[in-house]
Protein backbone atom coordinates (compact mmCIF):
# COMPACT_ATOMS: atom_id res chain seq x y z
CA UNK A 1 0.00 0.00 0.00
CA UNK A 2 1.05 3.76 -0.95
CA UNK A 3 2.04 5.08 2.28
CA UNK A 4 -0.68 4.79 5.22
CA UNK A 5 -3.39 5.66 3.20
CA UNK A 6 -4.77 2.26 0.44
CA UNK A 7 -5.30 3.05 -3.05
CA UNK A 8 -8.93 2.13 -3.12
CA UNK A 9 -10.55 1.51 -6.65
CA UNK A 10 -14.53 1.03 -6.77
CA UNK A 11 -16.21 -1.25 -9.26
CA UNK A 12 -17.82 1.25 -11.82
CA UNK A 13 -19.92 -0.68 -14.28
CA UNK A 14 -23.21 -0.44 -12.52
CA UNK A 15 -24.69 0.57 -9.14
CA UNK A 16 -24.05 3.05 -6.74
CA UNK A 17 -19.98 3.42 -7.56
CA UNK A 18 -20.18 7.49 -7.02
CA UNK A 19 -21.45 7.21 -3.63
CA UNK A 20 -18.83 4.63 -2.48
CA UNK A 21 -16.13 6.66 -3.94
CA UNK A 22 -17.85 9.82 -2.50
CA UNK A 23 -17.66 8.26 0.89
CA UNK A 24 -14.22 7.00 0.58
CA UNK A 25 -13.11 10.15 -0.06
CA UNK A 26 -15.30 11.61 2.62
CA UNK A 27 -13.52 9.34 4.60
CA UNK A 28 -9.77 10.80 3.63
CA UNK A 29 -8.55 8.00 1.47
CA UNK A 30 -8.16 8.80 -2.77
CA UNK A 31 -10.93 6.58 -4.90
CA UNK A 32 -10.50 5.66 -8.39
CA UNK A 33 -13.54 4.18 -10.61
CA UNK A 34 -12.45 0.86 -12.04
CA UNK A 35 -13.45 -0.39 -15.46
CA UNK A 36 -10.35 -1.41 -16.94
CA UNK A 37 -8.45 -5.08 -16.55
CA UNK A 38 -4.91 -2.65 -16.23
CA UNK A 39 -6.59 0.00 -13.59
CA UNK A 40 -6.90 -3.04 -11.29
CA UNK A 41 -2.81 -3.20 -10.95
CA UNK A 42 -2.69 0.17 -9.33
CA UNK A 43 -5.19 -0.54 -6.40
CA UNK A 44 -4.67 -1.94 -2.93
CA UNK A 45 -8.24 -2.59 -2.37
CA UNK A 46 -11.31 -2.97 -4.03
CA UNK A 47 -15.20 -2.11 -3.49
CA UNK A 48 -18.09 -3.81 -5.18
CA UNK A 49 -20.57 -1.28 -5.03
CA UNK A 50 -24.98 -1.93 -4.79
CA UNK A 51 -26.44 -2.40 -8.13
CA UNK A 52 -27.38 -5.43 -10.03
CA UNK A 53 -25.57 -8.53 -9.04
CA UNK A 54 -26.31 -10.31 -12.54
CA UNK A 55 -25.46 -7.37 -14.43
CA UNK A 56 -22.56 -6.62 -12.57
CA UNK A 57 -21.35 -9.95 -12.95
CA UNK A 58 -22.21 -10.15 -16.96
CA UNK A 59 -20.53 -6.54 -16.83
CA UNK A 60 -17.44 -7.70 -15.87
CA UNK A 61 -17.12 -10.35 -17.93
CA UNK A 62 -17.59 -8.57 -20.79
CA UNK A 63 -14.78 -5.63 -20.03
CA UNK A 64 -12.95 -8.83 -19.26
CA UNK A 65 -12.85 -7.73 -15.28
CA UNK A 66 -14.55 -11.14 -14.03
CA UNK A 67 -11.67 -13.62 -14.15
CA UNK A 68 -8.75 -10.99 -12.87
CA UNK A 69 -11.28 -9.98 -10.08
CA UNK A 70 -11.60 -12.88 -9.05
CA UNK A 71 -7.77 -13.77 -9.37
CA UNK A 72 -7.10 -10.68 -7.15
CA UNK A 73 -9.34 -12.27 -4.47
CA UNK A 74 -7.63 -15.14 -4.22
CA UNK A 75 -4.83 -13.50 -4.19
CA UNK A 76 -5.45 -11.41 -0.88
CA UNK A 77 -6.99 -8.32 -2.20
CA UNK A 78 -8.83 -6.69 0.24
CA UNK A 79 -12.48 -6.45 -0.93
CA UNK A 80 -15.57 -4.69 0.47
CA UNK A 81 -18.50 -5.76 -1.20
CA UNK A 82 -22.30 -3.83 -0.39
CA UNK A 83 -25.35 -5.54 -0.90
CA UNK A 84 -25.05 -6.99 -4.76
CA UNK A 85 -21.37 -6.71 -3.70
CA UNK A 86 -22.10 -9.25 -0.67
CA UNK A 87 -23.62 -11.44 -3.36
CA UNK A 88 -21.05 -10.85 -5.78
CA UNK A 89 -18.10 -12.10 -3.10
CA UNK A 90 -20.51 -15.17 -2.01
CA UNK A 91 -19.16 -18.75 -2.51
CA UNK A 92 -23.02 -19.68 -3.02
CA UNK A 93 -26.49 -18.02 -4.32
CA UNK A 94 -30.03 -19.27 -3.28
CA UNK A 95 -32.31 -17.37 -5.77
CA UNK A 96 -29.86 -16.18 -7.91
CA UNK A 97 -30.22 -16.14 -11.88
CA UNK A 98 -30.08 -19.12 -13.59
CA UNK A 99 -26.14 -19.77 -14.26
CA UNK A 100 -25.51 -16.87 -12.31
CA UNK A 101 -21.88 -16.83 -11.19
CA UNK A 102 -19.86 -14.79 -8.60
CA UNK A 103 -16.51 -13.87 -7.59
CA UNK A 104 -16.66 -15.67 -4.69
CA UNK A 105 -14.18 -15.86 -1.74
CA UNK A 106 -16.38 -15.74 1.13
CA UNK A 107 -17.22 -19.38 2.36
CA UNK A 108 -20.57 -18.30 2.48
CA UNK A 109 -24.62 -18.87 1.33
CA UNK A 110 -26.60 -15.31 0.28
CA UNK A 111 -30.11 -15.44 -0.46
CA UNK A 112 -30.79 -12.57 -3.33
CA UNK A 113 -33.39 -10.34 -2.44
CA UNK A 114 -33.78 -11.92 1.11
CA UNK A 115 -35.82 -9.05 2.62
CA UNK A 116 -38.21 -8.13 -0.34
CA UNK A 117 -38.55 -6.82 -3.48
CA UNK A 118 -38.03 -2.79 -4.03
CA UNK A 119 -41.18 -1.96 -2.21
CA UNK A 120 -40.36 -3.22 0.92
CA UNK A 121 -37.03 -1.50 0.82
CA UNK A 122 -36.30 -0.06 4.55
CA UNK A 123 -33.73 1.51 6.74
CA UNK A 124 -33.41 0.15 10.24
CA UNK A 125 -30.95 0.41 13.25
CA UNK A 126 -28.73 -2.45 13.77
CA UNK A 127 -25.55 -3.17 15.73
CA UNK A 128 -21.91 -3.13 14.17
CA UNK A 129 -18.58 -3.54 15.63
CA UNK A 130 -20.58 -2.82 19.07
CA UNK A 131 -21.84 0.73 17.74
CA UNK A 132 -25.32 1.61 16.90
CA UNK A 133 -25.51 1.78 13.22
CA UNK A 134 -28.76 2.86 10.55
CA UNK A 135 -28.75 0.34 7.60
CA UNK A 136 -30.51 1.07 4.59
CA UNK A 137 -32.08 -2.31 3.01
CA UNK A 138 -33.10 -2.44 -1.05
CA UNK A 139 -33.88 -5.28 -2.22
CA UNK A 140 -31.06 -6.08 -0.24
CA UNK A 141 -29.72 -10.06 1.08
CA UNK A 142 -28.96 -12.09 3.93
CA UNK A 143 -26.87 -14.60 4.39
CA UNK A 144 -28.04 -18.24 4.94
CA UNK A 145 -24.63 -19.79 5.41
CA UNK A 146 -21.48 -18.95 6.67
CA UNK A 147 -18.62 -21.65 7.66
CA UNK A 148 -16.67 -21.59 10.76
CA UNK A 149 -13.70 -19.22 9.26
CA UNK A 150 -16.87 -16.68 8.28
CA UNK A 151 -16.99 -14.09 11.52
CA UNK A 152 -20.65 -12.26 11.66
CA UNK A 153 -20.23 -8.54 12.36
CA UNK A 154 -23.80 -7.52 12.67
CA UNK A 155 -27.64 -9.45 12.24
CA UNK A 156 -31.05 -8.57 11.27
CA UNK A 157 -34.05 -10.35 11.32
CA UNK A 158 -32.09 -13.12 12.61
CA UNK A 159 -29.98 -13.24 9.96
CA UNK A 160 -26.16 -12.40 9.14
CA UNK A 161 -26.21 -8.63 7.36
CA UNK A 162 -22.16 -8.10 8.09
CA UNK A 163 -19.68 -10.54 7.60
CA UNK A 164 -16.07 -10.96 6.96
CA UNK A 165 -13.49 -13.70 6.07
CA UNK A 166 -10.17 -12.19 6.17
CA UNK A 167 -9.57 -9.59 3.74
CA UNK A 168 -13.13 -9.83 2.26
CA UNK A 169 -15.80 -7.99 4.29
CA UNK A 170 -19.45 -7.91 3.04
CA UNK A 171 -22.28 -5.87 3.81
CA UNK A 172 -26.37 -6.55 2.63
CA UNK A 173 -27.19 -2.35 3.42
CA UNK A 174 -25.76 0.56 1.56
CA UNK A 175 -23.64 2.34 4.43
CA UNK A 176 -22.88 4.92 1.03
CA UNK A 177 -26.45 6.59 1.25
CA UNK A 178 -26.34 7.60 4.99
CA UNK A 179 -23.32 9.85 5.25
CA UNK A 180 -22.30 7.79 8.25
CA UNK A 181 -18.82 6.46 7.50
CA UNK A 182 -18.27 4.05 10.18
CA UNK A 183 -18.42 1.23 7.52
CA UNK A 184 -16.04 2.20 5.20
CA UNK A 185 -13.62 3.17 8.14
CA UNK A 186 -13.79 -0.32 9.50
CA UNK A 187 -13.17 -1.50 5.45
CA UNK A 188 -10.12 1.08 5.21
CA UNK A 189 -8.82 0.49 8.91
CA UNK A 190 -9.35 -2.92 9.64
CA UNK A 191 -9.39 -5.07 6.78
CA UNK A 192 -6.90 -2.63 4.46
CA UNK A 193 -4.30 -2.43 7.29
Amino acid sequence: MAGNSPRIGVLALQGDFREHIASSLKAGHSAAPIRRKSELEDIDALILPGGESTTIALLAKSYDLFQPIREKISQGLPVYGSCAGMILLADRILDGAPGQETFGGINMTVRRNAFGRQVESFEGEIDFNREKINGVFIRAPWVEEVSSDVEVLSMAAGHPVAVRQGKLFATSFHPELTGDLRIHQYFFEEICR
